[in-house]
């Protein structure tokens, strides 16, 4: 049972201000951590281990919290974290959510290197290409958990994968399949092709669709999806570097498809002709 007083009352303590201060990129960046909120992030989070080591190192949350989440705070300890019994208003003061869910927890960069995403010779991956939004960074690494992928990689222009809004809308993905971040997109196209990736852009311009490819039976092998910018797509000059230029097909008068759901539709695509076995069945098939 929890103690009937938090220890941590002040959002002035300086365990606090650290947690608060992972808030910002820069901070993240030189300390190499970042903050999960909520119960499904920190379940996930306590399960993980990164290089080895346990990704959680520590968790601050409520009285309330800790008791109606007691396994998630048991797993905590027993991953070897920190556990933190805090006041509402210090969660409410590390917390970067309007309404926090009175679990949060400080976890370590779990990142991949892109050499070792290409060494495990992947059949499906999404690489973001200046995707800057993190709450659609976070949905794509999302779809692409869901949809089997087994790597999700961010070029040097995209979002910072650590940021509380995108670990926020990953729902805890991001602890569930290799993220490679800071890769060049033209390294990233070429390693991906080198290791036997066919690389497809998508694009609502693009001069393929979708569905053309699928009956064609094109879909089936090793494939690489690259989702550009929010507002603009992919450039020309990336546009170039890929194998083909794919657009989802748009059956209704809808102008077009944001980047999470032309992502899901894309991925998903490549997943069920992968799965395919003389003839295409559904991703959740037995």
């Amino acid at each position: 049972m929890p103690p009937a007083t938090p220890e941590l009352i002040s959002p002035r303590s300086p365990r606090v201000l650290a947690a608060r201060r992972l808030a910002k990129r820069n901070f993240r960046g030189k300390e190499r951590l970042f903050l999960a909120e909520g119960p499904q992030a920190v379940r996930e989070a306590a399960g993980h281990l990164a290089g080895g080591a346990a990704t959680l190192v520590e968790l601050f949350a409520t009285l309330e919290a800790a008791e109606r989440y007691a396994d998630i705070v048991g797993a905590a300890r027993d991953a070897g974290a920190r556990v933190h019994l805090a006041a509402e208003q210090v969660i409410a003061d590390i917390s970067t959510t309007v309404t926090p869910q009175g679990l949060v927890g400080v976890c370590r960069f779990l990142d991949t290197p892109f050499e070792e995403v290409l060494a495990a010779r992947p059949r499906l991956v999404a690489l973001l290409a200046n995707v800057r939004d993190p709450g659609n960074a976070g949905t794509v690494l999302r779809c692409a958990d869901a949809a089997g992928a087994e790597a999700v990689v961010l070029t040097d222009a995209s979002v910072d994968v650590y940021n509380p809004k995108a670990v926020r809308a990953s729902v805890g993905s991001l602890f569930h399949l290799p993220v490679a971040v800071g890769v060049p997109v033209e390294h990233a196209v070429e390693g991906l092709r080198a290791a036997g990736v066919r690389v497809l852009a998508a694009d609502g311009a693009g001069d393929r669709d979708l569905d053309d490819e699928l009956d064609k039976g094109t879909m089936g092998g090793p494939t690489a999806w690259v989702f550009g910018n929010e507002a603009w797509g992919l450039p020309e000059e990336t546009r170039a570097l890929t194998d083909a230029v794919v657009r989802v097909p748009i059956h209704g008068k809808a102008e077009s498809l944001n980047l999470a759901t032309a992502a899901a539709v894309c991925l998903y695509a490549s997943a069920r002709a992968q799965r395919a076995a003389g003839g295409c069945r559904s991703v959740t098939g037995n």
